[in-house]
């Protein structure tokens, strides 16, 4: 395996694994990961709850899987590819998926106007579920420079969200993996990211990122796109390993699967996958709903093989 290789793999199976390790504590208080596991590397941390399996990722990684594999049969982005894939996945019934995406995929209307029209009714499309099925697109098109990797992000993100903020925060943490996966340095990159992004959002992403800014000091809650993705950097800043910087995301409380599967992107393509504990791979598994049956369910080997395949399309 590549170090370019190592760090798709850490990304992809590093976001999914964050996924699963926070769902359970979804939507509960700061502090409650630690409070039941102190000891980082003590085990048991895959402790599944909340109607979720130990080591069941959720919407955010199907909708990733979802993602990378229309990149890779469509040979490129197909929009319309992508959300009939995501038509179909929400039509069968998967435990989990956010209100307003449902609304989209379920709403009956054409992929380039469903979100749109979403967002006219009502005004509010601004959520992080762009942002949280974001590594596989990032993987495949991190060697396409960081004009191409931003504007995939957008278009992606705009599929369900109509909100342009969201557009731009998926575009940002787009391009802030594909520095890490390019081995550079995601945390000195942010400038020139901000610089690339769209004047309108250029200052809410600004302050979110800054050096000194810490998720206490949110406006909104984190299942909003900005504060999440703020709160991933600073998990990433504040810590030096792909397990503290997880653990610190979930510790956060609020939409802490989410929080931590964009953590666990930004960590795993910075750290790599070696840095990913086994025992959090082991259990790992994504179970793949789909109308017509049959339903998969992918585990370790699945999600290496189709990060090393989105790496080197």
């Amino acid at each position: 395996m590549t170090p370019r290789e190592d760090r798709a793999a850490g990304a992809v199976v590093g976001s999914a694994v964050g996924d699963a390790l926070g769902a359970p504590f979804e939507f509960g208080p700061a502090g409650a990961f630690s409070a039941r596991f102190p000891r980082p590397g003590g085990g048991g941390e895959m402790c599944g709850g909340g109607g979720w399996e130990p080591g069941e990722a959720t919407d955010d990684t199907q909708m990733a899987v979802h993602v990378g594999e229309s990149l890779l049969e469509r040979g490129g982005l197909d929009l319309p590819d992508v959300f009939a894939r995501f038509r179909r996945w929400a039509a069968a019934d998967p435990k989990d998926i956010g209100l307003q995406t449902e609304d989209v995929l379920t709403n009956g209307l054409p992929w380039d106007s469903a979100a749109a029209e979403h967002f006219r009714t009502n005004q509010r499309a601004a959520g992080n579920g762009a942002l949280m099925r974001a590594a596989t697109s990032a993987v495949y098109f991190a060697a396409h420079g960081r004009s191409a990797t931003m504007e995939a992000g957008r278009r992606l993100s705009a599929l369900t969200h109509g909100d342009p903020a969201a557009w731009e925060g998926t575009a940002i943490l787009h391009e802030l993996l594909r520095v890490a996966l390019s081995g550079g340095d995601p945390l000195t990159a942010i400038p020139a990211t901000l610089a690339a992004a769209h004047d309108d959002h250029r200052d809410r992403y600004a302050t979110v990122l800054a050096p000194d800014w810490h998720p206490s000091r949110a406006s909104e809650f984190n299942g909003a796109v900005w504060p999440c993705l703020g709160s991933a950097v600073w998990a990433v800043r504040t810590t030096t390993s792909y397990e503290h910087a997880v653990r610190a995301a979930i510790d956060l409380g609020g939409d802490t699967d989410t929080v931590a599967a964009v953590t666990g992107a930004l960590a795993g393509a910075l750290h790599g996958i070696t840095a990913v504990p086994a025992r959090w791979t082991t259990p790992l598994h994504v179970p793949l709903p789909a109308t017509p049956a049959p339903h998969r369910t992918l585990r370790l080997p699945h999600l290496t093989h189709l990060a090393h395949r989105l790496a080197t399309a």
